[in-house]
């Protein structure tokens, strides 16, 4: 069963809804974002993105400025209330995430600890 949820837990911003949706456009199988985490770094966790191509059983979607975005019941209590934004400095460009149950970051900003 595909869990549904209505409330915006996970959201973007304007500018990561235009750069997701453009790639989307590109992208014929996909359906949205899956976003996760995983052990990694000197924090404990880091994050997961990529281009979904449906839903698996047991994933809340979010919809988020015309984004669907997938996460699994497993990664949902470390990325509740999450904004995901599209930062683009210079040569550089990435998405960023303001995730409010962060309680530590590494001091390279890729790997963090939730409570």
């Amino acid at each position: 069963m595909i869990v549904k949820i209505k409330d915006m837990s996970i959201t973007l911003t304007e500018s990561a809804a235009n750069r997701v949706l453009s790639h989307l456009e590109t992208k014929d199988d996909c359906t949205g974002l899956k976003l996760g985490v995983k052990t990694s770094g000197c924090s404990g966790l880091a994050y997961i993105i990529d281009y979904a191509k449906g839903t698996e059983e047991g994933e809340h979607i979010f919809e988020s400025k015309g984004v669907k975005v997938m996460v699994s019941e497993e990664h949902l209590e470390f990325l509740k209330g999450t904004q995901i934004d599209y930062v683009e400095d210079g040569l550089s460009a990435a998405f960023h995430f303001s995730n409010p149950n962060v309680t530590e970051q590494c001091g390279c900003g890729e790997s963090f600890t939730v409570n």
